[in-house]
């Protein structure tokens, strides 16, 4: 799997601040299912990453963050699945670390941008499709990370990846 793993993290990095990919210092990825069980997943999963990384005074604001982006990603995930990616979990979640910074990044199936939920235009103004709830999410994403952004995935990947930084120390 490692050549996956490594291809998987190549358009992150592109999307992200200038960061030095060979200074993460730690990173670890876990794939969630499509069922909305995998948020409490997903934050049991963080919990345990940050504690291995000393770092579990920033739970709460990261677990935010990442149940915010996991039920965005889930949004999509769900009616997406067909039994032909069956062998590929359709969310993952990325844990990433360095010396000074976390980031956070989660992998789902749609090409839209975040928050669209199928309407063009990036807007976070209530509307009847329901796209209210993920503004709502993506506007707490905004307060509690340093900063957060998404690009599609390249190559044979499909889906795109929303991530969220932290400054730490």
């Amino acid at each position: 799997m490692g050549m996956n793993g490594s291809t998987m993290l190549e358009p992150l990095r592109q999307g992200l601040p200038p960061i030095d990919p060979a200074a993460v210092s730690s990173s670890a990825s876990c794939a969630l299912p499509a069922r909305f069980e995998a948020v409490r997943g997903a934050r049991q999963f963080t919990r345990t990453t940050l504690g291995q990384w000393d770092l579990s005074d920033r739970f709460d604001d990261v677990a935010l963050v990442v149940s915010e982006l996991v039920t965005n990603a889930l949004r999509h995930a769900l009616p997406a699945e067909s039994p032909r990616e069956s062998h590929e979990p359709p969310v993952r979640l990325h844990l990433m670390r360095w010396t000074s910074r976390l980031v956070c990044a989660v992998r789902d199936p749609s090409h839209d941008s975040p928050g669209a939920a199928g309407e063009s235009g990036d807007t976070a103004f209530p509307d009847p499709s329901g796209a209210a709830e993920s503004g709502r999410g993506l506007f707490l994403v905004d307060s509690f990370s340093d900063s957060w952004g998404w690009h599609p995935l390249a190559g044979s990947l499909h889906g795109k990846v929303v991530w969220a930084l932290f400054r730490l120390g």
